[in-house]
């Protein structure tokens, strides 16, 4: 009996993810915010979802997307609308923008980290309010930063220095779709829980629009993929 009672007193936190999103990589450009993610879903190393939608708007001016944890996520979709519904009930004629909803999140991540009970996701949050646009980024313990461009997971080592060669703040829509793409397909050929199925949204002062899922054309006869490790020393 006091074992039984003992087991159902103690506090579980969540020690690893269960089903988990990769990368998420967005950029400013000349009218707004683009941002782009894949649709899979990971069951530990399994890609065993093919269709998991990882960006949403949030409110009139934001757009969010999310890796890790999809369970996660969607807890925090629920705080968000929570939070939207309540703004929404003053009927003021305001509504929260990107930079408000940005730093809601923050403390939200830094909440649960502080609990020792984390939400499992490294988010970016994209928008335009007034004229002024807006992009950052938060990670799982709560670590957060704007920038011209952002990426998550994998997208932070491969993406960023495409990015950081490439980006400029006059850049056209088709440009920006262009660049995004190319990230992606680096991401593709190098990250094992990256799918060939993607979506691009972008948000401008007119509202969001999320691309139905598409897949990049690839190429995979190059010399270094038939043999990756050959002249490497150690290697099998």
């Amino acid at each position: 009996m006091e074992s039984l009672l003992a087991s159902n007193s103690a506090s579980e936190r969540t020690q690893s993810p269960y089903v988990t999103g990769t990368s998420v990589v967005s950029i400013k450009y000349k009218d707004g915010i683009l941002m782009a993610a894949d649709m899979g879903g990971s069951y530990g190393s399994t890609l065993r979802y093919k269709s998991v939608e990882r960006m949403k708007p949030i409110g009139k001016h934001s757009l969010l997307g999310a890796s890790g944890e999809i369970s996660d996520f969607q807890e925090i979709l629920r705080y968000l609308d929570e939070l939207i519904l309540y703004d929404n009930m003053w009927d003021d004629g305001n509504s929260l923008g990107p930079k408000e909803v940005h730093n809601y999140l923050t403390r939200v991540m830094y909440n649960r980290r502080n609990k020792f009970n984390p939400l499992w996701n490294s988010l970016v949050l994209g928008g335009v309010k007034n004229g002024q646009k807006y992009l950052g980024m938060v990670s799982m313990i709560g670590v957060h930063f704007e920038d011209n461009h952002v990426a998550t997971g994998f997208g932070n080592h491969l993406a960023r220095p495409i990015l950081r060669d490439e980006w400029r703040e006059d850049l056209s829509f088709e440009d920006g779709v262009k660049l995004l793409e190319k990230c992606m397909r680096v991401l593709l050929y190098r990250d094992r829980s990256a799918v060939n199925k993607l979506q691009i949204a972008k948000i401008t002062e007119e509202g969001v629009t999320i691309s139905p899922p598409y897949s990049l054309k690839t190429f995979w006869g190059y010399k270094a993929f038939e043999n990756p490790t050959v002249g490497a020393e150690g290697s099998w």
